[in-house]
Order: C-alpha cells, then sequence, then structure tokens
C-alpha cells in the first residue's frame, strides 16, 4: 500500500499545491490506485478538501517518527519512503517500502500512536489525510469506505507476506520476490514493469529481507549470469519475468 508537505494556494476551487500549481486529486495521474478510485466527481473534491499538500520531504527527513501521536494517514504522491521499527538494542529493522499512490501511516490506528518511523529515501511529494476528517467522509461516502478497507487489506496481506518470504525462503527467492513486488507496483502506475531504477540502498535490501549485504550483491551477481536481470548499480532491467517467477517460487 502505501503524500505531500508546500504552501497551499487555492486554483479553480481547488487546493493546490506550489509544487506541483495543478494537482488536485480529481487530475493527480495516481488517483487510480490513490483513495479518489471509483469516487463520483463531487465526492472527489470533498476528499480534496480536507487533503493537505504542503513542501516535499528530502531525503532522510522523517515523515513520521515511531510513538508519535497518530493523526493522519499520508498518501505518496512521488519520490519512495522507508518504514522501519527500532529494535530494543538501537538498530533500524526495515519493514516496508512506499512507493506513489500507495497509502503510509495505517499502523497509528489501532492505539493512536505510530508503531513505526517513515524516512525519505528520495525528495518525496506527500498528501497528509488528516483521519478523523477521513473517518466522517467515509461515513458519507460508502465507495470511499470500501476503498480504504481494501487498502488496509492490501497492508495485511502484504505484512503476512513478507513474513512467509522471512521464514520459508532462500535468498534467491527473497531477492527474486522483491524485484516482482517492485515490477508489479510501477505497472500498477502505469510505469515501466521491465525498467526500473531501485530507490532502497542495498543495506536496505538486506534489513529488509533479512539478508547482508554480501549476500544481496551475490545474488545480484548471479541474476545476472542468469540472464534474469541486467544490473547497472541502481538501475534494474528484468530480462526474463518468468525465470525470475521461476526463482521467486511463484511458478507460472
Amino acid at each position: 500500500m502505501s503524500i505531500h508537505l508546500d504552501n497551499i494556494v487555492e486554483e479553480g476551487g481547488f487546493k493546490s499545491c506550489a509544487h506541483d500549481f495543478q494537482t488536485n486529486c480529481g487530475n493527480c495521474r495516481l488517483n487510480a490506485i490513490c483513495l479518489p478510485l471509483a469516487l463520483e466527481s463531487e465526492d472527489v473534491e470533498q476528499l480534496d478538501d480536507i487533503i493537505q499538500r504542503s513542501k516535499p520531504i528530502q531525503k532522510n527527513q522523517h515523515l513520521y517518527r515511531e510513538e508519535d501521536d497518530f493523526k493522519s494517514v499520508y498518501a505518496v504522491r512521488s519520490g519512495t519512503l522507508k518504514a522501519y521499527k527500532t529494535t530494543d538494542d538501537g538498530r533500524e529493522q526495515v519493514t516496508g517500502f512506499y512507493f506513489p499512490g500507495e497509502i503510509l501511516g495505517m499502523d497509528g490506528i489501532a492505539n493512536n500512536t505510530h508503531a513505526s518511523s517513515a524516512k525519505a529515501l528520495e525528495t518525496a511529494a506527500i498528501c497528509e489525510i488528516p483521519f478523523e476528517s477521513l473517518e466522517k467522509l467515509s461515513t458519507l461516502m460508502p465507495n470511499l469506505q470500501r476503498h480504504f478497507f481494501q487498502l488496509m487489506s492490501r497492508e495485511i496481506t502484504e505484512d503476512q507476506q513478507l513474513i512467509t518470504l522471512l521464514s520459508k525462503n532462500s535468498a534467491d527467492e527473497r531477492i527474486a520476490s522483491l524485484m516482482l513486488s517492485i515490477s508489479a507496483r510501477n505497472a500498477r502506475r502505469k510505469l515501466s514493469a521491465t525498467a526500473f531504477r531501485l530507490p532502497m540502498s542495498r543495506v536496505d535490501i538486506g534489513n529488509y529481507l533479512g539478508l547482508t549485504v554480501e549476500t544481496v550483491s551475490r545474488v545480484f551477481s548471479r541474476m545476472q549470469k542468469m540472464d534474469l536481470l541486467s544490473v547497472d548499480n541502481k538501475e534494474i532491467e528484468i530480462l526474463d519475468i518468468q525465470g525470475l517467477r521461476e526463482m521467486a517460487n511463484l511458478g507460472g
């Protein structure tokens, strides 16, 4: 699953941010995968009214931190963020990556405090959606409520998939599965499913998948030798998506 922080100006009746003067929920290129999915145009306008857009957050800047009060959920408009928890001995454990069109921050709903921290991996544009306003709006718009529940369900499913990945799968399977996940998420945004730039470091990949950096590098080298991937630092090209699926143990 998986929002934007600039001076807000009024334009044509919509709130629009100074970073991108024409952006609102109605014309955002991500509205087919973000919250406005399946909403009527007048409903989209009501949703747009509660969304706060401000300055883009810079690389390594936090959107929120673990144990911060929960007030909003966030939609990524551009850039990528990582979520992480701090272990008892002070280490960072990456728990997820969030790409444009994805909602994050829902971990705070249960206890009114965020259970993890979220940090930008690159400059990111974010839409902040105050949860109290979203709750009120959802009672008036069944489609909005249903779609938000679907986003929550996807987050739960992806958490379960990660647990399965870490408990059973080999290093090859884990990295192949991550590449396929990024491929599918790009496809949802109408971007290339076979050629993309990894926004996260090898260290973050290893941390997320429970692997050492050396193992991550070895697996990428092996995938290149098998002609599954072309790897140039962070630039990835999937050469054999079926072979990658087989490596991930996903079959056909």
